[in-house]
């Protein structure tokens, strides 16, 4: 029976993962590469497991001392003559799956929470938003209970555009100041 879809051997996946790695602007966790990498039904998570190790033996690849991978110039170099062969359906997807994993990456840089834990029981979240400047915006509320705590950092993390402009617009609105 013939297999359908992009992937037929491991070939085809470490193709593929020189593709997407290419295109990631940060290093990846074997999982984050199964998910971006993930485009065609033939793919398993196996076979990512098994293909990235033996693509940092091969020097295509290297792995950080934080478990992530990111591709080497050897990678990058033998990725740009292999990537003609990835189907042009798969190629796209993976595309579209390397953008959406960079854009989260970089907010999630830009947006951080901590939940701190004070004398008195409750705890503090300590909330900020960054830009490529420096920091817009740190908000710091009490929560009376962890749980809350860790609610509000991940509502924050969420909305944090949202919660800065209203700020901003509430703040300067002029129809609240007085005339001299």
């Amino acid at each position: 029976m013939q297999r359908l879809g992009f992937i037929h051997d491991m070939m085809d996946v470490k193709v593929l993962i020189l593709f997407v790695a290419a295109r990631s602007n940060y290093p990846m966790t074997a999982q984050e590469v199964y998910e971006v990498c993930y485009q065609d039904e033939c793919l398993s998570y196996f076979d990512v497991c098994t293909a990235l190790p033996q693509m940092v033996e091969s020097g295509h690849m290297q792995k950080n001392d934080d478990e992530r991978y990111e591709i080497t110039e050897k990678g990058r170099a033998d990725g740009k003559l292999t990537e003609d062969s990835i189907a042009f359906t798969v190629k796209q997807r993976a595309e579209n799956a390397v953008s959406r994993f960079n854009r989260q990456l970089r907010r999630s840089s830009f947006v951080k929470s901590q939940v701190i834990p004070r004398e008195s029981g409750d705890f503090s979240v300590v909330m900020a938003l960054d830009d490529e400047m420096g920091n817009l915006m740190t908000l710091e509320l009490v929560a009376p209970n962890q749980r809350q705590a860790i609610r509000l950092g991940k509502i924050f993390e969420k909305k944090a555009e949202v919660l800065y402009n209203l700020t901003m617009s509430e703040l300067l609105d002029n129809t609240d100041e007085s005339e001299d």
